[in-house]
């Protein structure tokens, strides 16, 4: 099996995660070690001091998860990441580091780079309390996915993709989403000639860093959505952190209307809604992407849109840090394609015509 928590398992789904923690500091090494193994839900497998010592680790030990602090001797946290998840073997990163602050830009480049999530490490004597129980939701969360994905995809029926010619993508991402849009967006061409909507699970405090990362790696502007903005083609309109994206037809035109009431899923923003306006307004020529997540957010919507005549594409597990949602629309037989984040791209791209390619 591709993921090492499926395989230190071997059929006991009651063994404890296995944790590495990765801190220059011997006293937050120690504090994180006993909070996380008062739960008795984990085991601390590794502990290293700086980034190499963990990739010279993970040679010998297998992990579930690795905390990963980013300030630290030698290369650091950040710079070494992508060195550390080739070298986990399917293992997730949370980033816990003082520099992982609301809004702050290195929290949005790790999580390009792959890191599953992130938290902003607390001062010595503030671990207990709110943080502690929210990383070890953290955990809990990322350890019941991958337990969910032992019992692997058999290979749901797939629906015929639509031949209408695309008028509009809409992409929806949450845990791990970020890195597979960095991936799908490079390999998308210079342009599409329609407007594109993103709906990632963030906070609003993150959402200006991460569109202009995201309209880099694609090539394109990319903006935080605003009520009344006009869908313009090649124009990325991201979801703010507090409102869900959707569509609103003014006068036979496509305009975003930011809608705050709750969805289904619970989440703000959802995929659910931005799906379900793409449905109302594009019908057959709307597109929809389901990438890397936790839970079901997007499910709705994909059964809207399709319903509609549109069509759904769906990350496949191999390259999803958490296959939530992409097996969600998968196992409800409304994908037309499970596919990386890549070979996503080219399906996309053979949806807006020849021109695209040229």
């Amino acid at each position: 099996m591709s993921r090492a928590l499926a395989s230190s398992r071997s059929g006991d789904e009651r063994q404890p995660i296995r944790l590495m923690i990765v801190d220059d500091s011997t006293v937050a090494r120690a504090v994180l070690s006993r909070m996380v193994e008062g739960d008795g839900g984990f085991e601390v497998a590794a502990l290293a001091s700086t980034a190499e010592g963990a990739i010279d680790a993970l040679a010998t030990v297998s992990v579930d998860v690795i905390l990963l602090d980013l300030e630290m001797p030698g290369a650091g946290g950040l710079k070494m990441l992508p060195r550390i998840l080739d070298a986990a073997r399917g293992a997730r990163v949370i980033i816990v580091s003082s520099l992982a602050e609301e809004g702050a830009q290195v929290t949005v480049s790790a999580l390009a780079l792959g890191a599953a999530d992130t938290m902003p490490k607390p001062g010595i004597g503030r671990f207990n309390g709110k943080f502690s129980e929210v990383l070890l939701g953290k955990l809990k969360a990322l350890g019941s996915a991958d337990q969910a994905q032992v019992a692997r995809h058999r290979g749901a029926a797939l629906r015929a993709m639509g031949t209408e010619p695309m008028q509009c993508l809409a992409v929806g991402a949450s845990t791990g989403g970020i890195h597979a849009l960095q991936q799908m967006f490079s390999a998308l061409p210079a342009e599409l000639a329609v407007p594109i909507l993103v709906t990632q699970h963030l906070p609003a405090a993150f959402m200006t860093v991460f569109a202009r990362q995201l309209g880099t790696a694609a090539r394109r502007r990319a903006m935080v959505a605003e009520d009344g903005m006009p869908l313009l083609r090649d124009i990325i309109l991201v979801a703010p952190g507090d409102a869900h994206l959707t569509v609103e037809n003014r006068g036979g035109k496509a305009v975003v209307r930011l809608d705050r009431r709750s969805a289904a899923s619970g989440c703000l923003p959802s995929v659910d809604p931005m799906l379900t306006s793409v449905a109302d307004f594009y019908g057959g020529t709307g597109l929809g992407v389901i990438l890397s997540g936790m839970g079901r957010d997007g499910l709705l919507g994909a059964g809207r849109l399709v319903k509609a005549g549109g069509s759904i594409l769906a990350q496949d597990e191999a390259t999803c840090a958490v296959w939530g949602m992409p097996k969600a629309v998968t196992d409800a037989g409304l994908a037309s394609a499970v596919l990386p984040p890549t070979q996503i791209a080219r399906r996309v791209a053979s949806r807006a015509g020849e021109q695209s390619w040229k």
